[in-house]
């Protein structure tokens, strides 16, 4: 999910209320919940998004579904929805998971290749991003098969593209100018 600004002010200041008040732990935990059940079910999406439904109803259903939330996050959801900001939660809550990430040193990337990668050359890849990042590198590996062959590395705004796809396209490109 792309962040908005609005989301990142949301969650910036939910990540400086759980700091202060030492809840980062339980607050993470309902944030990564609020996003599991907004991938999960697309009508939980269109419930947060509907004009027709009162916020005061919203607000009922929304205690219902996180009623063991920690209670900063009660009220922060509470408050998202008094707002009427309450379809940007799966947003505020993946920006919250990001933000909270990046201030515990944590770098996410993505490694996507053609076939699934042998422990040695995932290592040796690694081992290059490592070298150019600071922090610990939390990795998840995807296959596409339509990249031929090779990989692409995904880190935040950075893009390793690797993939046999991208150089026949690149080599198409230069032979037709």
């Amino acid at each position: 999910m792309k962040s908005t600004k609005i989301a990142t002010r949301y969650a910036l200041a939910l990540l400086e209320l759980a700091t202060e008040q030492n809840c980062i732990a339980a607050v993470k935990n309902d944030m990564e919940y609020l996003v599991a059940t907004s991938n999960e079910n697309p009508d939980f999406l269109a419930f947060l998004k509907s004009p027709i439904i009162n916020p005061d109803k919203k607000q009922s259903v929304l205690e219902e579904i996180f009623n063991a939330f920690e209670t900063l996050s009660s009220k922060f959801v509470a408050l998202i929805t008094k707002s009427r900001r309450e379809s940007d939660l799966p947003e505020i809550a993946a920006s919250f998971l990001a933000q909270l990430k990046e201030k515990q040193g944590i770098v996410p990337i993505t490694i996507t290749s053609a076939v699934a990668l042998t422990e040695e050359t995932k290592k040796h890849i690694l081992d290059k991003v490592g070298a150019i990042t600071k922090g610990e590198l939390e990795v998840s590996e995807k296959v596409d098969a339509s990249l031929i062959g090779g990989f692409v590395v995904n880190m935040g705004d950075f893009r390793l593209d690797a993939s046999t796809a991208s150089q026949l396209t690149r080599l198409r490109q230069e032979l037709l100018n």
